[in-house]
């Protein structure tokens, strides 16, 4: 490591060119370098490798067995110096790699179905994987690499972690139409009287939660769940309510149930793909970043 410390990867560089062309002048103009600075550089690696190196043989330079033996690992090092240093250049459709990313099944349902479809299609190759954890245990995970991309709602994120704002999302109410009155809305007296449905992990159940708190109300959750995909089947034939994110109820087509505004202010949030710093330039996941923007602006 201290004789790393002494040299100047450029003379590498320069001992591969001497080596190729035993000539000091063709070297440098193979290397668009004077002639003067090639030989104060041969110079300097004879005196750090303790070797002449190139010895002058009648009019032509001759390398020493020293010089040969090095001739094959310079030409492998310099190699890989220059794979490190050259950045990946990124092909979706001949990609083979497998991203990791945390998303609750609400993310699930609006990301997915769309980004799996454009994979297939442009990145066979590529493969998902998705996991499903508390904000808090999301973050760590991907501070510590364990994931590559989590999509959310984030408000408080340590400093060395990027985000990108995919959409504003706001709350609504999936009930029974039948049990709506005769106008067709939903009170904030009404609402407060009837037994809710509510959803953890991404679902709002904090936000609404809030949301009373804060003009000092409550209501009733019958039942709790700790995710989203079951929760609109609970409701047909029954005065349950289900307060969630908007977006993921355009999915449903169900003919005895109704979607209205929420009768007192839940405050819009956004939804945002979280990535560490240190990947802020690697392609791959920029492309893949891109791909999920542009499937959630489509929806």
């Amino acid at each position: 490591m201290n004789t790393l410390r002494r040299i100047d990867l450029n003379l590498l560089v320069i001992l591969d060119a001497l080596l190729a062309e035993r000539h000091v002048t063709r070297a440098a103009e193979r290397l668009h370098l004077s002639q003067p600075a090639v030989s104060h550089a041969l110079a300097r690696l004879r005196e750090l490798l303790d070797d002449p190196l190139l010895e002058r043989v009648g009019s032509v330079l001759v390398p020493t067995p020293r010089a040969l033996d090095l001739v094959e690992p310079l030409a492998e090092a310099l190699a890989k110096v220059e794979a490190l240093l050259t950045p990946d250049v990124f092909e979706p459709a001949v990609a083979r790699r497998s991203f990791r990313l945390a998303m609750s099944d609400y993310g699930a349902a609006l990301l997915l179905p769309n980004l799996v479809r454009d994979l297939r299609r442009e990145a066979p190759g590529i493969d998902l994987v998705i996991t499903q954890g508390s904000r808090d245990a999301v973050l760590d995970q991907l501070l510590n690499g364990e994931i590559d991309l989590a999509a959310g709602v984030f408000p408080n994120m340590p400093q060395e972690l990027r985000s990108a704002s995919l959409f504003e999302e706001s709350f609504a109410c999936l009930l029974d139409k039948s049990t709506l009155s005769s106008g067709g809305k939903l009170t904030l007296a009404n609402y407060l009287a009837r037994p809710h449905v509510g959803v953890g992990r991404g679902g709002g159940a904090v936000e609404v939660g809030q949301a009373l708190t804060a003009i000092r109300e409550h209501r009733r959750v019958a039942v709790a769940l700790p995710h989203w995909s079951v929760a609109p089947q609970l409701i047909a034939g029954t005065d349950l309510i289900l307060t969630v994110a908007s977006r993921v109820l355009r999915q449903i087509r169900h003919p005895e149930l109704a979607v209205v505004p929420v009768p007192f202010k839940v405050p819009a949030f956004s939804f945002v793909l979280v990535w560490h710093q240190r990947r802020d330039d690697e392609q791959a996941l920029t492309w893949l970043r891109e791909r999920i923007a542009e499937n959630a602006c489509a929806d």
